[in-house]
């Protein structure tokens, strides 16, 4: 496979333009090549992982983020893992000056238990219409984790990153 240079990639303008469609193709791309990794190839398998997946799509009235937690060090990552139970919950943005919204983590299965929380989360945030018409407006974007033992904040998010969000939302 060969490398990528910048005229590999299309401007900014473009792929504004063609954002939807390609994000679209790219998410078949994945679902066929974790298909593929698995070899799922009788129909109720394939059904199976369009199940799995499908709720992980946002559908222009949330955001859908997945939470990894990265301890290269297996001693490191269960020690860590241990001291950020609850983790998941904790997780924020905030439009503007609204009130911040937590995550609702996990709707699939419980990835914690009273030992350790999982390195992988799926989390949603729910945008209200006000929210959504704020971000329309060009409001700034603050996200962060709110836990005893990890605390950190992005305010506001990077424009580039805020504008993409935003045209996620209906």
């Amino acid at each position: 496979m060969q490398r990528l240079s910048r005229a590999d990639l299309m401007s900014l303008e473009q792929y504004a333009s063609e954002r939807a469609r390609l994000r679209s193709e790219v998410i078949a791309h994945k679902l066929l090549e974790m298909l593929r990794a698995e070899k799922i190839f009788e129909s109720e398998g394939i059904q199976g992982e369009l199940d799995a997946y499908n709720p992980l799509i946002p559908d222009g009235n949330n955001w859908k983020v997945t939470l990894l937690l990265e301890f290269p060090d297996p001693e490191e990552r269960h020690v860590a893992l241990g001291k950020l139970i609850g983790v998941e919950d904790r997780c924020w943005m905030q439009v503007g000056e609204m009130d911040r919204v937590f995550a609702i983590a996990d709707e699939d299965l419980e990835r914690e238990n009273a030992e350790k929380t999982s390195a992988v989360h799926f989390l949603r945030f729910d945008i209200t219409p006000s929210m959504a018409h704020a971000m329309k407006g060009n409001a700034p974007l603050s996200v962060g984790v709110d836990h005893d033992n990890y605390r950190h904040s992005v305010s506001p998010l990077p424009q580039p990153v805020r504008d993409v969000l935003s045209a996620d939302l209906d």
